[in-house]
This record gives structure tokens, sequence and C-alpha cells, in this order.
């Protein structure tokens, strides 16, 4: 019975592969070839490697039995503050600031809201859902103070290259590569590391991860702070690939990143998902937004696929749960 149980995991585990390599086939098949061109996946990795940074610290968050509502408006508040610190040196001046500058920025804004989250969720105990959404209004309201309700422009070339940039071999984005290595770090500390056992002990039972000696609440400060830093180096990245720090950028990004955890199988009800799985979430979700444009789907069907997509796959998260049990 065991041996069924393992079995039956490893399946629902490749499942989400096997229907992502059906999908790309069909959508090469259906696009004539428009599709599955080099361009077009160089595209895609550039397209999926925010929502696969912010996606990575949801999943954090939601294998804790957690959810986090800010982390778009953490893209916005970070970018602009970021750019503010990215101007170049106007003539007369004492210079610019250094290179480093901005992009600690960015990233303080984000751990600094993550600590925010953590700490009341934490010690406050209030439900995730509403912390989050009340922070999500509060940091969208600061980028729009921040910024004088107006995109911050002007940016130094280095800052720009930041997320422009790509490889002199293989022409691999830098977008690509920020992601790659930011999964291979959450996979690490999620496979191989006691926190990471810990944050899935939290979420599957957290009476009984409490009775075994596990500082729920310093975990769950911890979790929050690394979703609000990868939002912060997401903001960095969208700001510098964009020339532009925008108080309303970053508009539906938390929807996109807990969409790819639910599609990559990571459960709602915490204590359970994969790294790849995750990864596979947020390439599906580019794939599909890609091919439709390419086949000229309207881009409100497009939302409405997107839903029904989130929709089936949670539950087909519950319906498995059910039978395991």
């Amino acid at each position: 019975m065991k041996k069924n149980l393992n079995r039956t995991v490893q399946l629902k585990d490749f499942g989400i592969l096997i229907v992502f390599v059906v999908l790309v086939i069909a959508l090469s098949i259906i696009s004539g070839g428009t599709f599955s061109t080099s361009r077009n996946f160089i595209n895609i990795l550039k397209q999926t490697s925010v929502n696969g940074i912010l996606a990575m610290g949801m999943a954090f968050v939601i294998i804790s039995d957690g959810i986090d509502l800010s982390v778009g408006s953490i893209v916005a508040l970070s970018g602009v503050v970021s750019c503010m610190f990215a101007h170049p040196a106007a003539e007369g001046t004492g210079g610019e600031y250094p290179f480093l500058v901005p992009i600690l920025m960015a990233l303080l804004v984000g751990v600094l809201v993550g600590l925010f989250n953590g700490f009341l969720i934490a010690y406050g105990d209030i439900p995730p859902f509403i912390v989050t959404l009340g922070s999500m209004t509060i940091v969208s309201g600061l980028a729009l103070i921040v910024s004088g309700g107006s995109p911050i422009y002007g940016v130094t070339g280095a800052y720009e290259a930041i997320a422009s940039g790509k490889t002199g071999f293989l022409s691999i984005p830098y977008l690509a590569i920020y992601m790659v290595l930011v999964v291979a770090v959450c996979a690490f500390v999620l496979n191989k590391t006691v926190f990471g056992r810990r944050v899935y002990a939290i979420g599957g039972n957290q009476v009984a991860a409490s009775v075994s000696g596990i500082s729920v609440r310093r975990i769950r400060v911890i979790v929050y702070t690394i979703s609000g830093l990868l939002a912060g180096l997401a903001g960095l990245l969208v700001a510098s690939r964009t020339i532009t720090g925008s108080p309303t950028a970053g508009k539906s990004y938390e929807m996109d990143a807990i969409a790819a955890c639910v599609i990559g199988g990571v459960s709602m009800s915490g204590g359970s998902g994969k790294w790849y799985g995750v990864v596979v979430g947020s390439l599906m979700l580019s794939v599909i937004s890609n091919g439709l444009d390419i086949l000229r789907v309207n881009s409100n069907y497009q939302l409405i696929i997107k839903g029904i997509i989130i929709i089936l796959a949670v539950l087909m998260d519950i319906k498995g749960k059910a039978k395991n049990h």
C-alpha cells in the first residue's frame, strides 16, 4: 500500500510537467511554429522571471499556511524608491549615488514590509489575509505619496542594465539568471535545511510543530520577510527593465504569484508543495499568456482562462487530499 501511495505522489508531482510539455507542443503546432522559435522562448523566460521570483517567496508563505497579498504593492514601492536613488548626476551637482544604493534600497523596502506583515501575523494573532490586505493598501498609498503620484524617470545606464542585459554566451537574459539563482537558493533552503523542514511542519500542523519545540512565531516572521525581500528584488527588476519607477506597477502580481504556486501543486491549506512545481507553474502561466497573444486571443478572455485554470488547480488539490485521507 505504501508503494502505491508513493507511486501516486510521484505521478502527481510529474503530472504538472507532463501537462506543461503537452501545452508547449500544442501551441507550437497551432501557431504554425511561431511559438516555438528561440526568440519567443527567450521572451517567455523574461516574462516568467519576475513572477517566478515572486512565486518562490509566496511558496514559503503558502507552505507555512499563510498568504501574502502585499507583494504586488511592494513591487511598486520598491521600484519607486529604487529609481529615486538611481538618477544620473546632474551637471553642477556633487554626483550620483553609488551603484549598490538603489539595489539595497529596493531590498530594504521589501524586508521592512515583510517584517511588518510577519510581526503582526505572528505576535498580533491577526489572520494573514487581513494583515496583508491592509499592508497592500498601505504600501500602495506610500508608493503614490513617495512618487507624488507620477512615475520616476531618468535612471543611470548601469541601473538599466541590471535587468535589460544579457550574457555574451548564448545571449541568456540576466532576468533568467536571477530567477535561476533565486530558485536554487530557495530549493536548497526548503529541501536541505532545518528551517525548510520547519516551514513544512508549521503548515502541516501548527499545534504539533509548537509542541515539538519549533518557534512558530519566529518562523512566520522569517517566512514573510523572505516573501518581502523577493518582492523587493522583483520591484528592482521591473523598474530596471521598464526604466521607470511606477507607483502603479505590480498590479495583480500577487494573484499571478499565488496562481503559479497553486498550479504548481502548492497546497493552499499548507504543509505541501515542491519548488520545481512552482517553477513549472510560473512557466505555464507565461506560456499560456504568450501563446494566447500569438494566437491573437482577446486579453479579456485571457483573464477568464487564467481564472478557470486557478479554480481547477485548487479543485484538484482538494480532491487529491480527500482521496488520500
